[in-house]
């Protein structure tokens, strides 16, 4: 009989494994910030903090094991989710229909033009305006051509865009290093 169980994670959802290259890029990054500097840094205040005795109330030492946890937890997923993912570098053919890479404006009913890109679940930030191609509005778009209008379903509601203008400026301009 198992006394303790750990906490229920239910499995993610599938996502898509392309990236960019500026994607593949941060995320790589990341790693290394998480592995070269911010777990030394880490490990260090943690057997500081242990030689200062009872550990029980020793906030430092509580607070730098649960960091360390928490920076071990993401590099295995990084290191997992870099193993699995395809980097796409090349401009498509057709570039008047829209691809994985491509910058996307639409017009809205009131003629409001927004320009999204449409890039990988591990870098989408809606933010700078980086559409998941998972999502409903990327996934509506992909496949389209340059004029065409696309309607689909937001949080808002129905709405309807049309596509202004498509262009891949980013890809295949340098190839990402997969050294590490």
């Amino acid at each position: 009989m198992t006394r303790f169980m750990g906490r229920y994670r239910p499995p993610r959802p599938k996502s898509s494994n392309y990236i960019t290259p500026e994607g593949e890029t941060a995320l790589r990054a990341e790693l290394r910030q998480l592995w070269k500097v911010e777990r030394p840094q880490i490990t260090a205040t943690v057997h500081e903090a242990a030689k200062n005795g009872d550990r029980s109330e020793n906030g430092d030492y509580i607070y730098g094991k649960k960091r360390l946890r928490e920076i071990d937890s993401r590099v295995r997923f990084l290191t997992k989710r870099l193993e699995n993912l395809t980097v796409v570098h090349d401009k498509p053919s057709n570039e008047q229909t829209v691809y994985f890479g491509a910058w996307v404006d639409v017009e809205d009913e009131n003629e409001e033009t927004t320009r999204y890109r449409i890039v990988g679940p591990d870098e989408f930030d809606l933010g700078q305006n980086k559409l998941s191609m998972d999502s409903p509005l990327a996934k509506a778009l992909l496949g389209k051509k340059l004029g065409d209008d696309i309607v689909f379903n937001s949080p808002a509601g129905e709405r309807e865009f049309y596509i202004a203008a498509i262009s891949y400026e980013q890809l295949n301009q340098n190839k990402s290093k997969t050294a590490d």
